[in-house]
Formats: C-alpha cells, structure tokens, sequence
C-alpha cells in the first residue's frame, strides 16, 4: 500500500489548562489544522488504565457490578482500574483483580492496548486475558462498592445483544473473547 505523505498533524499553538483533578486534566487548547486554520480540541488527560478478562476453570468470565454515578446506572463490566504512580501494567492488573475480584491469576497474557475514546480522551487502555484464577484478596477502594458475577460465555452473546454490555472496555474485551473462543455474536 503506497504510504500517504501529506502532513496530517495538527500543532498546538495555545494550550489552555481549565482543571487539574486527581484522575484526569481538562485542556481547550488552540491548534492549526494542516489546511492552517485554527480550531478548537477540548482534550481530557486521563490516567493509563488496566482491564482484565478473567477466566474461571469451568469457562465463566468474572465481570463487576457497579453503580457509576457519570451514567446514573448500574453497569456490568470486566475488572479495571487506573495504573497507579510508579505502577506498571502487570503490577496494576494484578492489584485490581485483587480488590475487585478477590482473585489473582497463574497466567496473565497481555492482549494488547487501544484508546477509551481517542477523539477528546489520552486514556490508554491496557487488556489482559487472566486465567488459572485462585482466591486472593486486597481490601477494596473506599469508594467503590463493587459485586462479583459469574457469567458463562454462551450468555455473552445475549447480553451483548440485549445491551446489558454497555461499557466500551468490555464490549471489547468480551467480543475479544468471543472471536478467540469461536463464539457466533
């Protein structure tokens, strides 16, 4: 495939900081388009995050219920969290399954890594595949209040279609594991 050379980047030229928070920043900087206009991009820096799709013995994924106040709902969702100071994705994966799951993994495969929303987001979201689970625990975030499920991979589909799946990490996590396990959507 013959490599397109036109210069496609934009360039800040003015970087105006609105909030500075404990898990993401909000920027509206200036930057000239290649066609050398100026717009407007309303960037969110946000934390590098974790997300695991943990696989019991008897083929179940082990997903988290919780309220989240953002949506006002409750969601269904793969185990995640933010990647700490000085923490390495291994490291963060590890501690999260501990504190949500109660779990720690004999195998932790790297699956790869993708953009929660790269359109306004910086959050890099690292998934893991988490398997020969046995009990382990670290007591949970104090303002998480966070219930395990059990959730055969034949129901997947289902849920996913039903919209019970409505989180875009487990949407990609679980069509993942749908595509490895040869799962029909």
């Amino acid at each position: 495939m013959p490599q397109d050379i036109r210069n496609i980047e934009e360039i800040c030229v003015k970087e105006n900081r609105i909030f500075d928070g404990k898990i993401l920043n909000l920027r509206c900087d200036e930057v000239r388009t290649p066609s050398g206009h100026i717009a407007s991009r309303e960037v969110v820096e946000h934390k590098p995050a974790v997300g695991m799709i943990a696989v019991t013995e008897d083929k179940k994924v082990l997903l988290v219920r919780q309220y989240r106040y953002a949506v006002h709902e409750e969601t269904l969702e793969v185990c995640a969290g933010l990647i700490e100071e000085g923490e390495d994705p291994v490291t963060a994966a590890e501690r999260e399954m501990q504190e949500e799951l109660n779990v720690k993994a004999r195998n932790l495969y790297r699956i790869g890594e993708f953009y929660a929303s790269p359109g306004f987001c910086t959050e890099l979201f690292t998934l893991f595949l988490a398997e020969g689970l046995e009990k382990s625990s670290l007591p949970q975030d104090e303002d998480e209040n966070v219930s395990v499920l059990e959730v055969a991979f034949s129901d997947i589909p289902v849920m996913i279609k039903d919209g019970k799946i409505r989180d875009s990490k487990t949407f990609a996590a679980l069509s993942w594991l749908m595509a490895k396990e040869g799962i029909a959507p």
